[in-house]
Parts: C-alpha cells; structure tokens; sequence
C-alpha cells in the first residue's frame, strides 16, 4: 500500500525543516535545550538513547522519480539539559 502511494503520488516527504545552517552553533557542554529550541524550533522527536535525552530534527524526501534527500540532526542532553554530543547527517554533498 505504501508503495503504491508513494509511486501514485510521486514523492513523500517525512519529518520538517531545519535551520542546518545553525548546526555548527552548537557547543558541547554549553547549549542547553532552552538555546537548542531557540535555534532549531520543537523537536521532530524526543527519545532516550543511553540514558540521555534526545531531540531529533529531521526531513527526509523520498522519491520515485528523484534522488532521496534527507537531513538529520540528533541531539543528546545530560540530566541538567545541556548538549553533551549530536550528530548531523545529510544527503546533500554540498551541505
């Protein structure tokens, strides 16, 4: 059903836009959440991962007549909510 979906409709995309301009704003050990949702707007997704919290921004273009494009930006917090690591990963080379 989902395939048919994304084939009769052409593309589906997943997930919102981000900033990813303000990615390398981010410090470790120095933005909190409250810096994090001013720079980046609500999370996409929120989760546990290792104990910490997550927050989880992403769009994820998919296409069967295009390249699919995706963006992802997972930030981790300690209990005080202050970033102890992320990870951003991307389709787009020129990013």
């Amino acid at each position: 059903m989902a395939l048919f979906l994304i084939v009769t409709m052409g593309c589906a995309t997943v997930g919102q836009e981000f900033p990813v301009s303000r990615v390398s704003d981010i410090e470790i050990n120095v933005t909190t959440q409250d810096r994090v949702r001013a720079m980046f707007g609500s999370p996409w997704r929120v989760g546990i991962e290792d104990g910490q919290q997550t927050w989880t921004y992403g769009k994820y273009r998919y296409s069967a007549f295009k390249d699919t494009s995706t963006q992802d930006l997972v930030i981790r917090f300690n209990d005080q909510g202050v970033v102890t690591s992320y990870t951003f990963n991307t389709t787009d080379h020129s990013e």
